[in-house]
């Protein structure tokens, strides 16, 4: 096993952050997960006896309490920013509320998180950043050109960071995923799903433990590895 650490995952209550979470206490490491809903964490706490923390993590004042709370054991190892939301529909037809509403999920969050993070990690003398991205970050999708954007900056943000803190022993790497089988896709009909996955050279969607692996691998492991988008998609794009 590898030495129990702490470690930080958002977006924890379904889908690859869930897996992320159970994966991470099977190995004996302590970790916080963070989510908006109470309920869903609530089962995920029964389940793996993870610490679970409920709220928006695109807020300042929530982010730094809960860094606060964190700080009382120690801090965080590693942070592992899943947190995400996507919008799938036309440019035009998206209001401002919903284009800053993804902005704050996806990327304000990143930068709340690590901001308060770096600090901590200066302290331990080193620390590893996994950032959660998407293959549209790579090279873009119609109808979902908020999230795309998103994403890019999810890349671009890993990149510029990694470059900041790689002289103080800090890693920053970013998962690129295609289409990976949770709850953000469950709006595709049987049919789209079927066109979908033959457009995948492998056949199939990716699931949650898969991407999970990719993770946590960035994050626990490859010491010489930083500012990299590591893309997994089944040989998709």
């Amino acid at each position: 096993m590898d030495k129990k650490l702490q470690i930080l995952v958002t977006g924890a209550s379904h889908g690859i952050g869930k897996a992320i979470t159970q994966k991470l206490t099977e190995a004996g490491h302590d970790v916080t997960a963070v989510a908006r809903g109470n309920d869903a964490l609530d089962a995920l706490h029964a389940e793996t006896g993870c610490r679970c923390a409920a709220g928006d993590i695109g807020d300042e004042a929530f982010v730094r309490g809960l860094f606060d709370s964190l700080r009382k054991n120690g801090g965080p190892d590693v942070l592992i920013n899943n947190a995400g939301i996507s919008y799938i529909g036309l440019l035009q037809d998206m209001s401002l509320e919903e284009w800053n509403g993804i902005f704050r999920t996806n990327i304000t969050s990143m930068f709340l998180t690590c901001r308060e993070a770096i600090p901590i990690f200066l302290a331990k003398g080193g620390g590893s950043i996994v950032n959660v991205s998407s293959v549209w970050g790579n090279v873009g999708a119609s109808c979902e050109v908020a999230y795309s954007a998103t994403k890019g900056a999810v890349n671009s943000f890993t990149r510029a960071l990694a470059k900041e803190l790689a002289p103080s022993h800090i890693r920053v790497n970013a998962a690129a995923f295609g289409t990976i089988d949770t709850s953000m896709n469950r709006f595709l009909s049987e049919e789209e799903r079927r066109c979908l996955e033959n457009e995948i050279a492998m056949g199939r969607f990716g699931t949650p433990g898969e991407a999970a692996d990719l993770v946590i691998d960035l994050a626990l492991r490859n010491p010489y590895l930083t500012g990299e988008i590591v893309t997994m998609d089944g040989g998709w794009i």
